[in-house]
C-alpha cells in the first residue's frame, strides 16, 4: 500500500502535470528515472533509483524572505506577479522509500557537478545509499555550460526601463601550458557575461607574470575576444563561452586580465532562494505538493543536511550569512551544515554580474569577490568597517540554527584563508566558536583528497600530497547526523590556535620549519585583501570599479610544524601520525607550469623521510630516516594501525574503515625493501 500511494504521488509529476504551489516551488518535473548502481542492494535501505528533471521556481519579489536576493525587482515577472525560473536536479532514492531513514543529503554541486560521490562515497561501496539517504542535487549556478550532465540554474535576466543591466565585468585567467586562446571564465564549461557594442570596442586586456606585478598593457590590435553559444544535451547556456586570443599565444602562468562594459546581468542570487525553496518543499511540503510522500500525505523527510566542498562550501556559508536558512514560512530549512575545504570564504553569489565560480588565491583569481568579511561563525568586527557581523547571526535571529560542520584540509590555511574561520580578522587571537559549530582541520593534507600513493611531481616542485581524508568525512556524517537526530555530541573540534602557539605566522622560523635539502619553503601565501568596489557594493551589490582598489588586509596564519615538518594542532590520520614523510599543504609552481615559486593553487605536497641513516648523513636532512624509526615494516604498521584504533574510539574514524586503512598502509612495505630491511 505504501508503495502504491508514493508511485500515485509520481504519475501526476511524470505526467507533466501541475500541483499546488508550496512556498516557491511550483512544479517538478521528471524527465528520467532509472536503477542505480545496476539495482543492487545497498544496505538496509535496499535498491535505489535516480531521478533527474526540473524543478520550476516562482519568487515573490515582495516578501521579506527574497529581500537578499540582487535584482530581484528588476526580473520579470508573470501574471501573479512572480519572478520565475527553473533548475535540473537529480535525486537518488530507495525503490521502496518506507526503507529510507528520513534524512536528505542535499550536496550543493560544484560548478554543476557532484563531489560527495568521492569524497564520502569514495572507496566506501556506495556509503551515503548504505546510511539510508535520499541524495539530492539541483542547480544553481546560471553561469554552468550544458553538456557531460551537468546540472544548471536557468536564471531570469534583470532589466531596466527595458533594457538589459550595463556594467564593468573583469575576467582573469591563468593557463599552464602555452595555447593561442583560453576561456574567460578561467575554466572552459563555464560561461562569461556577454560584452555590450561599447564594451567590446572599449575593452582593456593586461597581463603580468605575478598577482603583485604591474600590470602590463596588451596592445589592442594584438588580441581580440571569441564569443561563441554553446548547445548541448539539447540546452543552450545562457552566458556564452567567450575566449581570449593573444598574438604569440597565451604564456604559461601568467596573468591575463580582460575589463569591459558588460550587457545582460542575470539574477544570480535566485540560486540560494532555489536552494532553500527545493530542500523546504521536501520537508514540508504535502500531498502531491512534494514528491518524497508517504500514502497518507506526510513529508518522508524529516531532516536535511546541506553539504558542500570548497565553491559549494562557500556557497553554503555564504546561503547561511544572508539568511537563507529561513524559509517563506519562517522555518527551519537545513538541519545540519557541512562546509567542506572552504576555507574563511564566501563567494561571488548574489550581485550584480556575479560570477559563482569564481575564487581566491594567492597567483589567480586574488581580487574576486571570495574571502571577504565575516570570516567566523560567530561575531567578530571588521577592523576596516567597524561592522560586527557572523556567518551564522542572521540564522541565530530567525531562531533557524543549524548543527554545523567545518572541515578543512591544512591547505586551506595556505590556499583559501582558513585559519580566519576561528580568528579575529587581524589573526590576533584565537574566535569564540559557537555550540553550534565544530571545526576539523585535517593535519597534512590537501584541498583534494590524495590516492594514498605519492607520485612523481607534475606542475608543482614537489609530488602532490597524496593523504586521503575520506575516512575522516563518513565518521563525521554519522557524528553529524546522530547529534541532528538524539541531540549526541559529536567528537570535539580539532584545529591549531593563537593561545597554544599551534597557530602561529606563516613564515619558517616562526612556524619551526625544519630546513630540509633541495626544498624552497614558500615567500608567499593567501592572504586576503580589504577592497573598495565603489560607492555602490556595500549597500547595493554593484561593483563600480575593476579592478578593485585595495586599501588593507586580513592577516591569515598556519599550524605550527614538529621537528618532521608535519602540522601540529590538528586532526591527523594515521600516515600523518606515524610518518614516512613529510606532508606539506602547501607546493610551488614549478617552471614548467609557469610563475615559479609561486603558490600552485590548493596543492600540497609530499617530502619523503630518508630511508636509513647513511642516507640522512650524506643528504644532511635533520629528519630521522624510516628505518631508525621503524626497525621493519610489521613496527611501523603496528604503529599505524594503533593510530587508527583510537581515532575510532574517538570518533573520529568509523570501524568499518579500519580494512581500507590497513591496504593503505601496505602500500608502504616496499620502502623496508628498497632499505634492505
Amino acid at each position: 500500500m505504501r508503495r502504491l500511494g508514493w508511485l500515485a504521488a509520481w504519475v501526476l509529476l511524470v505526467s507533466g502535470g501541475a500541483f499546488q504551489a508550496f512556498g516557491e516551488v511550483t512544479r517538478w518535473e521528471i524527465r528520467q528515472r532509472q536503477p542505480y548502481a545496476q539495482g543492487r542492494e545497498l544496505g538496509p535501505a535496499g535498491a535505489y533509483e535516480q531521478w533527474e528533471g526540473k524543478v520550476y521556481f516562482a519568487l515573490d519579489p515582495s516578501h521579506e524572505a527574497n529581500a537578499a536576493i540582487v535584482d530581484l525587482p528588476l526580473a520579470p515577472r508573470n501574471a501573479q506577479g512572480k519572478v520565475e525560473f527553473s533548475a535540473d536536479f537529480r535525486m537518488l532514492v530507495p525503490v521502496d522509500l518506507g526503507k529510507a531513514h528520513g534524512g536528505l543529503f542535499y550536496e550543493v554541486n560544484n560548478r554543476g557537478g557532484a563531489t560527495a560521490l568521492r569524497l564520502i562515497d569514495g572507496g566506501a561501496d556506495d556509503f551515503l545509499c548504505r546510511q539510508g539517504w535520499v541524495v539530492l542535487w539541483s542547480g544553481w549556478i546560471a553561469e554552468v555550460q550544458p553538456g557531460s550532465g551537468r546540472l544548471r540554474l536557468e536564471a531570469p535576466w534583470a532589466r531596466e526601463n527595458g533594457q538589459p543591466l550595463r556594467g564593468p565585468v573583469r575576467c582573469e585567467l591563468v593557463v599552464d601550458r602555452p595555447v593561442p586562446k583560453a576561456a574567460l571564465s578561467h575554466r572552459g564549461n563555464q560561461g562569461s557575461y556577454r560584452p555590450s557594442p561599447r564594451g567590446l570596442a572599449q575593452a582593456r586586456a593586461t597581463r603580468r607574470l605575478r598577482e603583485a606585478d604591474p600590470r602590463e598593457e596588451i596592445p589592442r590590435d594584438q588580441w581580440k575576444l571569441h564569443v561563441q553559444e554553446i548547445t548541448a544535451d539539447g540546452a543552450t547556456g545562457q552566458l556564452p563561452l567567450i575566449e581570449l586570443e593573444v598574438a604569440g599565444g597565451l604564456a604559461p602562468g601568467w596573468i591575463y586580465e580582460v575589463v569591459y562594459e558588460a550587457e545582460g546581468a542575470l539574477v544570480q542570487g535566485v540560486g540560494l532562494a532555489g536552494i532553500r525553496d527545493i530542500v523546504s518543499a521536501l520537508k514540508y511540503g504535502r500531498g502531491a505538493q512534494n514528491p518524497l510522500v508517504a500514502p497518507d500525505g506526510r513529508p518522508w523527510i524529516t531532516r536535511a543536511i546541506g553539504f558542500g566542498t570548497s565553491q559549494s562550501g562557500r556557497c553554503l556559508r555564504h546561503f547561511l550569512w544572508e539568511g537563507f536558512n529561513a524559509d517563506k514560512q519562517g522555518r527551519r530549512v537545513l538541519d545540519g551544515v557541512w562546509s567542506h575545504v572552504a576555507g574563511g570564504g564566501l563567494g561571488s553569489f548574489n550581485h550584480r554580474f556575479a560570477s559563482p565560480t569564481r575564487t581566491n588565491g594567492q597567483h589567480e583569481e586574488h581580487l574576486f569577490p571570495a574571502d571577504y568579511f565575516p570570516f567566523t561563525y560567530g561575531d567578530s568586527t571588521d577592523p576596516f568597517t567597524g561592522v560586527t557581523d557572523g556567518i551564522l547571526r542572521k540564522a541565530r535571529q530567525s531562531g533557524t540554527l543549524p548543527k554545523v560542520l567545518h572541515t578543512q584540509s591544512s591547505s586551506e590555511y595556505w590556499h583559501r584563508s582558513g585559519s580566519l574561520v576561528h580568528t579575529d580578522p587581524l589573526g590576533r587571537e584565537d574566535a569564540v566558536i559557537p555550540d553550534e559549530v565544530r571545526i576539523y582541520t585535517f593535519g597534512g593534507t590537501q584541498h583534494g583528497a590524495g590516492s594514498g600513493v605519492p607520485s612523481e611531481p607534475t606542475g608543482g616542485q614537489l609530488p602532490s600530497n597524496p593523504a586521503d581524508y575520506t575516512p575522516f568525512m563518513r565518521a563525521l556524517l554519522v557524528a553529524l547526523d546522530a547529534w541532528i537526530r538524539e541531540g549526541r555530541q559529536p567528537p570535539p573540534s580539532v584545529y591549531p590556535k593563537v593561545a597554544d602557539g599551534t597557530l602561529v605566522d606563516w613564515h619558517p622560523q616562526a612556524a619551526g620549519w625544519p630546513a630540509i635539502p633541495g626544498v624552497r619553503y614558500p615567500e608567499v601565501i593567501q592572504q586576503p585583501p580589504w577592497l573598495d568596489r565603489g560607492r555602490r557594493w556595500t549597500t547595493q551589490r554593484i561593483a563600480d570599479l575593476e579592478p578593485p582598489q585595495v586599501k588593507g588586509h586580513y592577516v591569515v596564519k598556519v599550524p605550527a610544524y614538529d621537528a618532521d615538518g608535519n602540522e601540529r594542532g590538528t586532526l591527523r590520520l594515521p600516515a600523518v601520525a606515524v610518518p614516512v614523510a613529510t606532508y606539506t599543504s602547501w607546493n610551488l609552481r614549478s617552471a614548467r607550469i609557469g610563475a615559479e615559486g609561486e603558490l600552485w593553487a590548493l596543492q600540497g605536497g609530499y617530502i619523503p623521510f630518508p630511508l636509513t641513516p647513511q642516507a640522512r648523513q650524506a643528504s644532511g636532512d635533520p629528519r630521522p630516516a624510516v628505518t631508525e624509526r621503524y626497525r621493519d615494516y610489521e613496527a611501523y604498521a603496528e604503529r599505524y594501525l594503533a593510530a587508527a584504533r583510537q581515532l575510532v574510539a574517538q570518533r573520529y574514524l568509523l570501524e568499518e574503515d579500519l580494512p581500507r586503512l590497513e591496504r593503505l598502509c601496505a602500500r608502504f612495505r616496499p620502502l623496508w625493501e628498497q632499505a634492505g630491511q
